[in-house]
């Protein structure tokens, strides 16, 4: 069983859509626990932009009301088994927070991936509504085709 953190670059989008999507089939995918945080992400709080939101709940994703942005803290990489960035930019933001001694594999949520014609989520923050209707397909996807292996991540983020 895995613990996984969802990392996106301010925690507001990207990592809390895929973080409401894994959850609801965290037990199926071998997951026991499944959180999110921002690597460049303020340190104040902050609700999940209402357009991820919506369209969360259109297919029938909940997220607790409760839930709040959190910068990426250096005892995440002790306390989570995989830890994975939205997009390479996160990820080089991840292996510098790395402490040198951690058991946390590191990589990109879409690693593996094929077919896709990208192996990033893009951030849709300044974009349209579409373009969180892409990241919840992405994400959803990506849930599709979750590896048994957790080596995939491993080999293609080096880390």
């Amino acid at each position: 069983m895995t613990r996984l953190l969802l990392v996106c670059a301010a925690n507001l989008c990207r990592s809390p859509m895929a973080e409401a999507v894994l959850r609801l089939r965290a037990g199926e995918l071998g997951l026991t626990e499944v959180h999110s945080a921002g690597v460049f992400a303020s340190s104040r709080a902050h609700v999940v932009d209402k357009r991820a939101l919506a369209v969360l709940e259109q297919r029938g994703y909940g997220m607790d009301r409760r839930w709040r942005s959190r910068k990426l803290k250096t005892d995440d990489f002790d306390r989570y088994d995989l830890i994975l960035a939205m997009d390479r930019s996160v990820l080089r933001g991840l292996k510098a927070a790395k402490p040198a001694v951690s058991p946390a594999k590191l990589g990109l949520f879409l690693a593996g991936m094929t077919g896709l014609g990208l192996d990033e989520v893009p951030d849709p923050y300044y974009g349209t509504g579409s373009a969180f209707v892409q990241v919840l397909d992405l994400i959803e996807a990506r849930v599709h085709t979750w590896p048994a292996d957790e080596a995939v991540f491993h080999k293609t983020a080096g880390g």
